[in-house]
Protein backbone atom coordinates (compact mmCIF):
# COMPACT_ATOMS: atom_id res chain seq x y z
CA UNK A 1 0.00 0.00 0.00
CA UNK A 2 1.12 3.63 -0.64
CA UNK A 3 1.95 5.82 2.24
CA UNK A 4 -0.49 8.94 1.22
CA UNK A 5 1.86 12.11 1.25
CA UNK A 6 -0.80 14.58 2.87
CA UNK A 7 0.85 17.28 1.87
CA UNK A 8 0.67 16.80 -1.81
CA UNK A 9 -2.61 16.86 -1.74
CA UNK A 10 -5.17 19.73 -0.54
CA UNK A 11 -6.90 17.38 1.98
CA UNK A 12 -6.20 13.66 3.08
CA UNK A 13 -8.42 12.47 5.89
CA UNK A 14 -7.57 9.44 7.91
CA UNK A 15 -7.45 5.34 6.73
CA UNK A 16 -6.85 6.58 3.03
CA UNK A 17 -5.27 4.07 1.02
CA UNK A 18 -3.61 4.64 -2.39
CA UNK A 19 -2.37 1.59 -3.74
CA UNK A 20 0.92 2.04 -5.39
CA UNK A 21 0.49 1.62 -9.13
CA UNK A 22 -2.47 4.32 -8.85
CA UNK A 23 -1.43 7.79 -11.07
CA UNK A 24 -2.39 10.72 -9.26
CA UNK A 25 -2.22 13.95 -11.59
CA UNK A 26 -2.39 17.36 -10.09
CA UNK A 27 -2.85 16.40 -6.36
CA UNK A 28 -2.88 19.36 -5.04
CA UNK A 29 -6.36 19.82 -5.80
CA UNK A 30 -7.56 16.82 -4.41
CA UNK A 31 -9.62 16.16 -1.28
CA UNK A 32 -9.88 13.30 0.32
CA UNK A 33 -12.28 12.05 2.96
CA UNK A 34 -11.88 9.68 5.43
CA UNK A 35 -12.03 5.65 5.15
CA UNK A 36 -11.07 5.92 1.13
CA UNK A 37 -9.18 3.87 -1.05
CA UNK A 38 -7.96 4.38 -4.57
CA UNK A 39 -6.73 0.91 -5.94
CA UNK A 40 -4.24 -0.06 -8.43
CA UNK A 41 -3.70 0.98 -12.12
CA UNK A 42 -6.33 4.16 -11.41
CA UNK A 43 -5.91 6.85 -13.58
CA UNK A 44 -6.89 10.38 -11.54
CA UNK A 45 -6.31 13.39 -13.01
CA UNK A 46 -7.15 16.69 -10.54
CA UNK A 47 -8.31 19.05 -12.87
CA UNK A 48 -10.23 22.27 -11.56
CA UNK A 49 -11.14 20.33 -8.37
CA UNK A 50 -11.79 16.94 -7.32
CA UNK A 51 -13.24 16.07 -3.86
CA UNK A 52 -14.06 12.53 -3.16
CA UNK A 53 -15.92 12.33 0.35
CA UNK A 54 -15.79 9.27 2.89
CA UNK A 55 -16.27 5.68 2.65
CA UNK A 56 -15.49 5.55 -1.25
CA UNK A 57 -13.98 3.51 -3.49
CA UNK A 58 -12.08 4.16 -6.71
CA UNK A 59 -11.68 0.04 -8.43
CA UNK A 60 -8.80 -0.79 -10.57
CA UNK A 61 -8.80 0.47 -14.02
CA UNK A 62 -11.05 2.99 -13.66
CA UNK A 63 -10.01 6.86 -15.01
CA UNK A 64 -11.19 10.65 -14.17
CA UNK A 65 -10.19 12.74 -16.39
CA UNK A 66 -10.89 15.95 -18.63
CA UNK A 67 -9.35 19.02 -16.80
CA UNK A 68 -13.21 20.35 -15.32
CA UNK A 69 -14.49 19.47 -11.69
CA UNK A 70 -15.27 15.74 -10.23
CA UNK A 71 -17.53 15.19 -6.81
CA UNK A 72 -17.84 11.90 -5.66
CA UNK A 73 -19.75 12.07 -2.10
CA UNK A 74 -19.54 9.67 0.80
CA UNK A 75 -20.56 6.14 0.10
CA UNK A 76 -20.09 6.22 -3.57
CA UNK A 77 -18.06 3.61 -5.47
CA UNK A 78 -16.41 3.05 -8.72
CA UNK A 79 -16.20 -0.12 -10.46
CA UNK A 80 -12.84 -1.91 -12.60
CA UNK A 81 -12.86 -0.15 -15.62
CA UNK A 82 -15.23 3.34 -15.09
CA UNK A 83 -14.71 5.89 -17.21
CA UNK A 84 -15.42 9.92 -16.12
CA UNK A 85 -14.98 12.45 -18.72
CA UNK A 86 -15.14 16.00 -16.76
CA UNK A 87 -14.16 17.84 -19.56
CA UNK A 88 -14.01 17.19 -23.63
CA UNK A 89 -13.30 19.19 -26.71
CA UNK A 90 -15.02 21.24 -29.01
CA UNK A 91 -16.11 19.07 -32.14
CA UNK A 92 -17.70 21.53 -33.65
CA UNK A 93 -15.05 22.44 -36.44
CA UNK A 94 -14.33 25.77 -35.56
CA UNK A 95 -11.00 24.88 -33.63
CA UNK A 96 -9.10 22.05 -33.75
CA UNK A 97 -8.35 19.48 -31.65
CA UNK A 98 -6.38 17.08 -29.55
CA UNK A 99 -4.11 17.81 -26.72
CA UNK A 100 -0.97 17.84 -28.98
CA UNK A 101 -2.08 20.95 -30.99
CA UNK A 102 -1.05 24.47 -29.32
CA UNK A 103 -3.60 26.06 -26.74
CA UNK A 104 -4.24 28.62 -29.12
CA UNK A 105 -6.02 26.65 -31.58
CA UNK A 106 -8.28 24.29 -29.42
CA UNK A 107 -11.20 25.43 -27.51
CA UNK A 108 -11.24 22.60 -24.53
CA UNK A 109 -14.48 22.29 -22.88
CA UNK A 110 -14.25 22.10 -18.92
CA UNK A 111 -17.22 21.22 -16.86
CA UNK A 112 -18.12 18.95 -14.10
CA UNK A 113 -19.36 15.17 -12.96
CA UNK A 114 -20.70 14.88 -9.54
CA UNK A 115 -22.02 11.97 -7.67
CA UNK A 116 -23.86 11.71 -4.69
CA UNK A 117 -23.93 9.38 -1.88
CA UNK A 118 -24.72 6.20 -2.18
CA UNK A 119 -23.83 6.01 -5.93
CA UNK A 120 -22.64 2.83 -7.59
CA UNK A 121 -21.08 2.67 -11.15
CA UNK A 122 -21.13 -0.54 -12.61
CA UNK A 123 -17.82 -2.07 -14.11
CA UNK A 124 -16.65 0.02 -17.79
CA UNK A 125 -19.73 2.67 -17.81
CA UNK A 126 -18.77 5.96 -19.20
CA UNK A 127 -19.92 9.14 -17.60
CA UNK A 128 -19.95 12.31 -19.49
CA UNK A 129 -19.49 15.54 -18.67
CA UNK A 130 -22.08 17.90 -17.60
CA UNK A 131 -23.96 14.98 -15.40
CA UNK A 132 -25.17 15.18 -11.85
CA UNK A 133 -25.69 11.18 -10.40
CA UNK A 134 -28.43 11.25 -7.76
CA UNK A 135 -28.30 10.15 -4.60
CA UNK A 136 -28.54 6.32 -4.02
CA UNK A 137 -28.65 6.09 -8.08
CA UNK A 138 -26.57 2.88 -9.78
CA UNK A 139 -25.42 2.55 -13.35
CA UNK A 140 -25.04 -0.57 -15.14
CA UNK A 141 -22.26 -2.22 -16.45
CA UNK A 142 -21.15 -0.76 -19.60
CA UNK A 143 -23.82 2.02 -19.39
CA UNK A 144 -23.31 5.02 -21.07
CA UNK A 145 -24.43 8.11 -18.85
CA UNK A 146 -24.65 11.38 -21.05
CA UNK A 147 -27.54 12.68 -19.17
CA UNK A 148 -28.24 13.61 -15.39
CA UNK A 149 -29.68 10.56 -13.13
CA UNK A 150 -32.48 11.17 -10.39
CA UNK A 151 -31.84 9.39 -6.97
CA UNK A 152 -32.82 6.21 -5.56
CA UNK A 153 -32.86 5.23 -9.57
CA UNK A 154 -31.31 2.02 -11.47
CA UNK A 155 -29.92 3.24 -14.98
CA UNK A 156 -28.77 0.58 -17.49
CA UNK A 157 -27.97 0.80 -21.13
CA UNK A 158 -26.61 3.07 -23.83
CA UNK A 159 -27.07 5.36 -23.25
CA UNK A 160 -28.71 4.61 -19.82
CA UNK A 161 -32.06 4.80 -19.15
CA UNK A 162 -33.93 3.77 -15.51
CA UNK A 163 -35.60 0.50 -15.10
CA UNK A 164 -36.52 0.66 -11.30
CA UNK A 165 -36.44 2.46 -7.92
CA UNK A 166 -34.33 1.04 -5.80
CA UNK A 167 -35.85 1.71 -1.38
CA UNK A 168 -33.48 4.11 0.20
CA UNK A 169 -34.30 3.55 3.76
CA UNK A 170 -32.33 0.66 5.22
CA UNK A 171 -29.21 2.28 3.12
CA UNK A 172 -29.71 5.35 4.98
CA UNK A 173 -30.34 3.70 8.38
CA UNK A 174 -26.85 1.88 8.05
CA UNK A 175 -25.39 4.92 6.88
CA UNK A 176 -26.29 6.54 10.37
CA UNK A 177 -25.08 3.14 12.23
CA UNK A 178 -21.94 3.56 11.15
CA UNK A 179 -21.19 7.01 11.40
CA UNK A 180 -21.85 6.93 15.37
CA UNK A 181 -19.38 3.50 15.15
CA UNK A 182 -16.78 5.48 13.79
CA UNK A 183 -17.09 9.25 14.59
CA UNK A 184 -16.84 10.71 18.38
CA UNK A 185 -19.15 13.33 19.90
CA UNK A 186 -17.54 15.95 18.26
CA UNK A 187 -17.33 14.36 15.15
CA UNK A 188 -13.98 13.03 15.09
CA UNK A 189 -13.09 10.51 12.97
CA UNK A 190 -11.90 7.24 15.02
CA UNK A 191 -9.09 5.13 13.23
CA UNK A 192 -10.10 1.29 12.93
CA UNK A 193 -7.61 0.32 15.36
CA UNK A 194 -9.07 2.43 18.65
CA UNK A 195 -12.48 1.54 17.88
Amino acid sequence: MNQVDHLSFRQVGRDVTIWPLAKVVNPEVISIGDSVIIDDFVYLSGGEETNIGSFAHIASFTSISGGGKFTMDDFAGLSGGVRVYTGNEDYSGSCLTNPSVPSGYRQPIRSFVRLHKHVIVGSNAVILCGVEIGEGAVIGANALVTKSCDPWTVYVGSPAKPIKRRPSKKILQLERDLRLEVYDGLGQYIPRANR
